[in-house]
């Protein structure tokens, strides 16, 4: 993350030691005032001398601040720069993540990784990497310059580190298990809310209110309370290392008084002795405030590479052989499917659509109807078997292709907070006359002209400012502008009255006459016309044929035509 910044980050580091200098000379010149000027009294003192020493030290001063605001200023931009590129493979691996990888990795959690993880990498980048060399060549700096001045008085003050170590240890050790602790319930906080957030409405239906409040109340109660005793740890170390601090500075008054070290000490001497001691603390107590920030940043950095690392799960969009228009030839042979380990959803599986043809997968809820449009897509790799498109595999033709080919419209679409327009063209080129013939294919003209601002209206968040037959209108817009080789509808026009239901129907069969058309219906009476239909039970195909082969045969598609017939008299 570092190696592109690597200059930058050696200029601060250079510009941070420089500041360190500073700050090691400022009390010299202070303690030659003291000693050499103040001491004869004022009346014999050199005021040009002192003046000159008063200026430099403000010079220093000024340059000091110089320095820090530029130093600051570079280490936030690269921690910009370091959360700009980490943000931006997350969010390039969440989309290009394969299906499986969502289906295991809930959205809140994918949120937390994104937006607050990557805010723990800002810190440690801005608040750390340079400052962490800063403040270990200040320390070595100042004990250096305290043994120095006297090595007895710096053997007396070092009686205090002990107490640091120790102090801070047990603090920072404290820190990490609270941190780790808070971190994943936060993580839980998040899934929590994206859940109940974009399930609102269901909450509503089934008067779950009160229930939800309470578990969020347990949950932001746990949060609390572990943030609370993370408070009081922070809170804990700086009081402590102000005590040590404190009593470092009261053992060299002590020694000095009782003469422990058996040699006197001009007054700038002890002095600057004592402002080095205090300058000690500073850089020891950032270090162990850095130990936290690096702490917190590591789990995160963890956290973000256990789903960066698995580049298996990363569906690869520039392999494959490139294909123009297919013919639509779908072909499973002997095709065998589990999301998870040998639990068979689809068994043995074969059969073969011909381009153009109009399919039908009929079957109970569960027998494999969704998972073979799943398959086709290639949103999963199929563990035994092969599927053949145009005769070729499907494993090796280009993602991108494929999926281009292919146009599925769900049962639930989805609509994004975007204008008609941008949400029928999804980024693609399409022109403007190409969408209006769209939308009219789609029977959506009178929807759309209802709107304030036609197919320039911005949606709500998820389309919720339309109804769900709008959104199945709009869906099919896409697909016709769009204009696939393959048609997949998944139970598209369930939530569509049947007089437009029957309009889009006939524009499907006119697209439909030179494409290949999937249909996954649990109205019967909307597949009656196909040229076959595939019947599944219990992952397997057990009966197919056109609709009057099947309701003859007297099979399992007829018990369920005739239970289905028999419904809705």
């Amino acid at each position: 993350m570092v190696k592109p910044y690597r200059k930058t980050v050696i200029l601060v580091t250079i510009l941070a030691i420089g500041i360190d200098i500073i700050t090691l000379f400022q009390p010299y010149l202070v303690e030659m005032l003291i000693d050499n000027y103040l001491d004869k009294g004022i009346e014999k003192t050199d005021f040009l001398s002192t003046s000159i020493i008063a200026y430099i030290y403000i010079g220093t001063v000024l340059l000091e601040n110089f320095l820090d605001y530029f130093n600051r200023t570079k280490t936030n931009i690269i921690g910009e720069s370091v959360v700009f590129d980490l943000r931006n493979r997350l969010y390039y691996y969440v989309e290009n993540a394969r299906i499986k990888f969502h289906d295991k990795i809930p959205s809140g959690t994918l949120f937390v990784r994104i937006i607050s993880d990557t805010e723990d990498v800002f810190a440690l980048f801005s608040e750390v990497i340079t400052t962490f060399v800063k403040d270990i060549f200040i320390i070595i700096g100042l004990l250096g310059v305290m043994v120095y001045i006297s090595y007895k008085l710096a053997m007396v003050s070092f009686i205090v580190i002990p107490l640091i170590i120790i102090a801070s240890l047990i603090i920072t050790k404290l820190l990490n298990k609270t941190y780790t602790a808070i971190k994943a319930v936060r993580t839980r906080l998040n899934v929590f809310f994206s859940e109940t957030i974009y399930g609102i409405k269901v909450i509503k239906i089934f008067n779950r209110q009160a229930e939800k409040q309470a578990e969020c109340e347990n949950l932001t109660d746990e949060f609390r309370r572990k943030s609370r005793y993370l408070g009081l740890l922070q809170g804990l170390l700086p009081s402590i290392m102000d005590l040590i601090e404190n009593l470092g500075i009261a053992i060299i008054v002590w020694a000095i008084v009782n003469n422990w070290i058996g040699e006197s000490l001009d007054v700038g001497i002890v002095y600057m002795f004592v402002v080095y001691l205090k300058n000690l603390f500073g850089p020891i107590n950032r270090i162990i405030e850095n130990v936290e920030i690096i702490e917190e940043a590591v789990t995160s950095i963890d956290k973000i590479y256990e789903i960066l690392e698995k580049e298996e799960l990363l569906e690869d969009f520039d392999k494959g052989k490139r294909i123009g228009k297919i013919n639509g030839k779908i072909e499973f042979k002997n095709v065998w499917f589990a999301y998870e380990g040998e639990n068979w959803v689809l068994k043995d599986v074969s059969f073969t659509i011909e381009p153009g043809q109009s399919v039908a997968l009929v079957g109970k809820t569960g027998s494999g109807k969704t998972t073979i449009t799943n398959l086709i897509n290639k949103f999963y790799t199929i563990q035994k078997g092969e599927i053949l498109i145009d005769g070729i595999n499907i494993d090796d033709i280009n993602l991108k292709d494929l999926r281009r080919n292919i146009g599925t419209i769900l049962q639930d679409p989805f609509i994004y907070a975007k204008s008609i327009k941008d949400n029928i063209k999804l980024f693609n080129d399409i022109e403007d006359e190409s969408i209006t013939k769209a939308i009219k294919m789609a029977s959506a003209t009178d929807f759309v002209n209802s709107l304030e601002h036609g197919v320039d209206e911005i949606a709500k968040e998820r389309g919720n400012s339309f109804s769900a037959g709008e959104k199945q209108l709009l869906a099919f817009a896409r697909i016709f502008a769009l204009n696939p080789s393959v048609f997949i509808l998944d139970e598209a026009t369930a939530n569509i009255d049947t007089t437009t239901e029957q309009l889009i129907q006939e524009s499907v069969d006119k697209l439909s006459a030179d494409k290949t058309s999937i249909f996954i219906a649990h109205r019967l009476a909307t597949i009656v016309n196909v040229d076959k239909i595939i019947v599944l039970n219990g992952g397997k195909i057990i009966e197919q044929g056109s609709h009057l082969q099947l309701v003859k045969s007297g099979g399992y598609y007829s018990e369920l035509y005739n239970a289905y017939y028999n419904s809705l008299v």
